[in-house]
């Protein structure tokens, strides 16, 4: 019985003030989208880095017949500098760093660039004599790259040393840099929830205040008579979270997952299973939130 009253008294505080328990819930909405999208965007940056810093090459560029590097002064590598930079790579110094290493000739360099340039006049254009002998080296631990090139660079026969995590970075960086903005848009939005949450808790709880008096002096607890309008904030908050997490569905499923995905099968991409495995931490985040803001309006605008 207790239970249908507290029921039947939050739901007419929603009914009469159907406005601002509204706009609780979009601002939930809108904010939870932000925070879901700032925690979808930074698990593919995880992902993107995981996956291709573990495909992550150094290449060491040889000197060719004719360099304007200061270190390419004596002319074409050697083979006795190929040689000992081989020997190098497989010193004790090197081998706990290196995971495994090949050397490129000029001929199968010019065969992989044939083959990646397929279809252009670049690929009949360029010859043997047009391409650099390299060596391709894989790291145990990418994050140490900068032992590696500092190593090779400058050594005998060496142009330059080019890490692929340097070409990588930039891109990182932009999307951390997005990242942050959803995250600083999603904290003013949420603030903004803290603000209009407590407004419509106190507006209920005076254009109610005749009833809540009347139930205390019958004898009903400051719990009883706060409960419907606790509920009132966390019914609202809810209605907004279960929003954004079919929203944050609905992106992820039709515009991420079939259109990104389908463009780029190459790409381990978010997909839904990350939005149901944000979509609890969403949902409770927004319920104890509204809660928490409730109470706290509670103890000073529903008690004598």
């Amino acid at each position: 019985m207790r239970f249908r009253f507290i029921l039947s008294q939050t739901f007419r505080g929603i009914a009469s003030n159907k406005a601002m328990a509204a706009s609780v819930a979009l601002v939930t909405f809108v904010s939870l989208l932000f925070v879901g999208a700032a925690s979808l965007l930074q698990t593919q940056v995880n992902n993107l880095k995981t996956e291709w810093y573990e495909n992550v090459e150094i290449s060491v560029y040889l000197c060719p017949e004719s360099s304007d590097y200061p270190q390419c002064a004596n002319g074409e590598a050697t083979q006795d500098q190929i040689d000992a930079i081989s020997e190098y790579l497989e010193s004790k110094e090197m081998k706990p760093l290196i995971e495994s290493y090949r050397f490129e000739s000029k001929e199968e360099a010019l065969e992989n660039f044939q083959k990646q340039m397929a279809g252009t006049s670049w690929a009949d254009r360029l010859t043997k004599d047009d391409m650099q002998a390299s060596f391709r080296i894989k790291l145990v631990d990418p994050e140490k790259y900068q032992i590696v090139t500092d190593a090779l660079s400058g050594r005998d026969g060496v142009q330059s040393v080019n890490d692929q995590r340097e070409q990588l970075e930039p891109l990182f960086n932009v999307l951390n840099k997005l990242t942050i903005l959803s995250s600083v848009l999603a904290a003013v939005m949420i603030l903004t929830g803290l603000l209009l949450i407590p407004t419509t808790i106190r507006l209920s709880a005076m254009s109610r205040r005749n009833e809540t008096e009347i139930m205390r002096f019958v004898g009903a607890s400051n719990f009883f008579i706060e409960l419907p309008f606790i509920l009132e904030g966390v019914l609202s908050a809810l209605v907004g979270s279960v929003l954004a997490v079919a929203g944050l569905w609905v992106t992820v499923r039709y515009f991420i997952t079939d259109w990104l995905g389908s463009a780029f099968t190459w790409l381990r991409i978010v997909d839904t299973s990350n939005v149901w495995f944000l979509a609890p931490f969403l949902v409770v985040g927004a319920v104890v939130v509204a809660a928490f803001a409730s109470w706290v309006t509670l103890r000073r605008y529903a008690r004598v």
